[in-house]
């Protein structure tokens, strides 16, 4: 993908606060075509980030800046993935299509992916059909919106209230994330997605530990280690 230089101002119009049936989420959306969105796992050392603070010290050694990372999937006491995770084209873990306990579980669960400057979303069986090559993709679950279908196991009154964070792609081809603000549960933060951002398909990342680094909105989260990261880059003028 090509890596796009953004101005202050495109860069607060990608991040913005949104209202959805009463309750706050910070949205980003970001045209994959234009934007240099990648899944980040490991750094210069070899080692899982964890955090974002180790991403921006490799990124400014390679003369990029970070416009925008959050959390991006499920992971393993060693910060290794739950799931597929593929970067620069390597599978660096094969997709999961087991059953067990947890949220990643909670079939259909899915893949976000990024091929040749196009995002997608898709439950994991028909990602697998589709046979897809990525460039970057990870693993997570559950589904929050099926080809417009809310996951079947969604309560409209369930009292399981989490910060919780996802990725969408809507009608125009624009990956869109989304971390809540306070305390939701998987109905309404699916309907978000759905109604609001308009994602035919969408997919959870995950629960407590979402973790959002946004300077447009002023959040730089430091509080939770992470496993693969979502993020958009772009060129230091003059890089």
């Amino acid at each position: 993908m090509t890596a796009s230089i953004l101005s202050t101002g495109e860069a607060e119009a990608a991040c913005r606060k949104v209202m959805h049936l009463t309750q706050s989420y910070a949205v980003c959306s970001f045209d994959p075509a234009v934007s240099d969105i990648r899944i980040l796992h490991r750094g210069r050392d070899g080692r899982p980030y964890s955090g974002f603070e180790p991403l921006l010290k490799d990124l400014r050694q390679e003369g990029e800046y970070l416009e925008f990372a959050m959390n991006g999937g499920m992971y393993e006491r060693d910060l290794s993935s739950v799931g597929l995770l593929v970067t620069d084209g390597i599978e660096r873990k094969a997709i999961d299509q087991g059953h067990s306990w947890g949220n990643f579980y909670l079939k259909p669960n899915g893949v976000f992916f990024l091929q040749g400057g196009r995002a997608g979303v898709l439950e994991t069986e028909a990602y697998i059909d589709a046979a897809i090559k990525p460039d970057f993709a990870t693993q997570s679950g559950p589904m929050l919106v099926i080809d417009g279908e809310l996951h079947p196991a969604f309560l409209p009154q369930s009292d399981s209230l989490q910060i919780r964070n996802g990725a969408g792609v809507d009608q125009n081809g624009t990956a869109v994330f989304a971390i809540s603000l306070e305390p939701v549960r998987f109905h309404d933060f699916a309907t978000l997605f759905r109604d609001r951002l308009g994602c035919a398909n969408a997919l959870f990342l995950d629960g407590s530990i979402s973790s959002l680094f946004a300077p447009a909105l002023g959040r730089y989260d430091n509080t939770h280690p992470m496993g693969p990261i979502i993020a958009v880059t772009r060129k230091m003028p003059g890089s």
